[in-house]
């Protein structure tokens, strides 16, 4: 027997083992209350904190197999027009929330978002431990791997890391992963080629361009060159929509990572969509503004929203909203603060605006800064 036919027949075994899997659970989560995560977005009853205590007694069918997948195909993940940069709520005693995490997923997915970046800038990966982090894209890709594509952002400015992050993140069954290039100790245009290149030989990656943070622009001239190996799937470009334009008219995929220029950049520059953050609040209203055509009068409703949300640098933004919203509780890994009293005011009343009702405010020593965890 052929070696491709084995790899084969261990994918498909490994899919219908996920698929009995997935079943199980989602006929458990179909009897399970929903945090308030779920409750924000929806009509459906409230959410019972006992459920917390209840034992979960669901495990994997998977089994013993040797030949996961690595990541989906690069045409399907193309395809995805919003994609979340989730956001990671905390417990007071600093570690991952999991019950919120998962309220939160459970809220975009109903909101039709279609992939998500895992322990991304907003997801707070840079303040996490790499244990933390590939724990973080194990849980995601393992409870929620068949309803939502798992984009795990496992670049580093080492190549080594990023090298030992992907393949860790592909062993737990991440989709893709996101690629950023070496910040700080910054290299020359042969080193991000060979950068990217070691990261995209283990699966379907997404580069990740974002100069304000790592103060080096992937020049197109890069991107064209990083577009020719089989496990490129696209570009999240922050350089605006001339760039993206003169991306996708040659073939690139893009998605933009600036909300407030997603709908220019969708409907006039070809981007496919939008690695987002403003998802995280709102996902139906982000869907509706990339699946149901240009609509001026929805993007102008948002904006002073996105707007509120980069006051600061991300996440703080994001963080404040959740906590005001109480769907993550008001823990701050530093450096990250909370906003100002005025702009909290500000916000709880630009999410009124925006359908969502039941933002607080809350008060300065409502909120916990951790220093460790």
């Amino acid at each position: 027997m052929s070696r491709a036919l084995v790899d084969a027949r261990c994918v498909r075994a490994h899919r219908a083992s996920r698929v009995r899997f997935n079943d199980r659970a989602a006929r458990s989560r179909a009897s399970e209350p929903r945090s308030n995560a779920s409750r924000m977005f929806s009509k459906h009853k409230p959410f019972d904190a006992a459920s917390l205590t209840t034992p979960r007694s669901i495990v994997s069918a998977a089994g013993d197999w040797g030949c996961p997948e690595q990541g989906c195909p690069v045409d399907v993940l193309r395809t995805k027009r919003l994609i979340t940069a989730i956001k990671t709520p905390y417990l007071t005693s600093g570690k991952v929330d999991l019950y919120a995490y998962d309220a939160l997923v459970e809220a975009q997915i109903e909101g039709g978002v279609e992939g998500l970046i895992v322990g991304g800038t907003t997801g707070e990966g840079q303040l996490m431990s790499w244990d933390e982090h590939v724990m973080l894209i194990a849980h995601t890709a393992q409870k929620y791997g068949d309803r939502v594509l798992v984009i795990g952002n496992t670049g580093s400015n080492s190549t080594r890391e990023a090298v030992h992050a992907t393949s860790q993140g592909f062993a737990v069954g991440m989709d893709a992963s996101l690629q950023i290039n070496p910040y700080y100790g910054k290299t020359s245009r042969r080193g991000l080629i060979e950068h990217f290149g070691a990261v995209m030989d283990l699966g379907p990656a997404i580069v990740y361009n974002v100069p304000a943070r790592t103060s080096q622009d992937i020049a197109p001239e890069v991107m064209f060159e990083l577009a020719k190996h089989k496990n490129f799937a696209g570009v999240k470009e922050c350089e605006g929509n001339v760039r993206i334009k003169g991306y996708t008219d040659k073939g690139v995929t893009c998605w933009t990572g600036n909300d407030d220029e997603v709908h220019e950049a969708r409907y006039e520059a070809g981007a496919v969509g939008v690695i987002s953050v403003t998802s995280n609040l709102v996902p139906e209203l982000m869907r509706e503004l990339l699946f149901d055509g240009p609509n001026p009068e929805l993007r102008d409703r948002l904006l002073p929203l996105m707007g509120w949300l980069f006051r600061e640098p991300n996440p703080i933004g994001v963080n404040t909203a959740t906590a005001m919203l109480g769907v993550a509780k008001p823990v701050f890994r530093l450096p990250y603060v909370p906003y100002a009293a005025d702009l909290r005011a500000e916000g709880a009343a630009l999410l009124r605006d925006v359908g969502v009702a039941n933002a607080q405010p809350l008060a300065d020593d409502d909120f916990t800064l951790l220093r460790e965890w």
